[in-house]
């Protein structure tokens, strides 16, 4: 697997703004989306393309275009939801699946409660969204039910991610392209990421 690391300053910034307490609800939400787009036009950039004929004011041209509706995004809920409308926003074709997991506050062991993918699976280029990469267990679980249904071309992107994370991701699954916004430094007692930016779920949804 190889792991890509986000440098653009809009990504930056805006995840700076993400770990401050005192954002709100509605602003976080509108941030993830924002840096999910932004990650989404680095992680898509081998989107595969054929060629249309499209008749321009001057003349008739062959031009490129993204090759049929391939695109599968398939957020981990809940969290991963707020990172979907960010990625459509570049390609308002793709198709949505969802994979239930929740982690076991004893364990942190991810246990799946819903998986539903697009068909034909096999034949999308999938991207895994969940705005935190903690231990790695909820993103390997993710990846194993979607090769189990036949996923093949698999990417995981992530807004925030401890090394601990990254490490088991990349051990368990190698052949699945990373997409990092920010590593953090570790994982704290309760295997949240430090510094982070709490949990995601709860600030996207307003929750407790």
């Amino acid at each position: 697997m190889s792991v890509c690391y986000m440098t653009h300053p809009l990504i930056k910034h805006k995840i700076t703004l993400m770990r401050n307490e005192k954002t709100s609800t509605k602003e976080f939400r509108n941030l993830v989306e924002e840096v999910a787009m932004l990650m989404g036009y680095e992680a898509l950039s081998d989107l595969q393309m054929i060629e249309t004929t499209v008749k321009t004011p001057i003349e008739e041209t062959k031009q490129p275009v993204i090759a049929g509706k391939k695109l599968a995004i398939v957020p981990i809920l809940r969290a991963g939801l707020g990172m979907v409308s960010g990625i459509q926003a570049l390609v308002p074709s793709a198709r949505i699946g969802h994979i239930g997991l929740y982690r076991d506050p004893e364990t942190h062991e991810p246990h799946e409660y819903y998986c539903k993918l697009p068909e034909p699976i096999e034949e999308r280029q999938i991207v895994v969204v969940d705005p935190m990469l903690a231990t790695g267990g909820s993103a390997i679980a993710a990846v194993d039910f979607i090769k189990q249904h036949g996923g093949k071309q698999i990417k995981f992107m992530s807004i925030i991610a401890a090394p601990e994370g990254v490490k088991a991701l990349t051990q368990a699954h190698p052949d699945v392209q990373l997409y990092v916004g920010c590593l953090d430094r570790c994982l704290n007692e309760n295997a949240y990421i430090c510094p982070g930016l709490g949990d995601a779920g709860d600030r996207i949804f307003g929750t407790k």
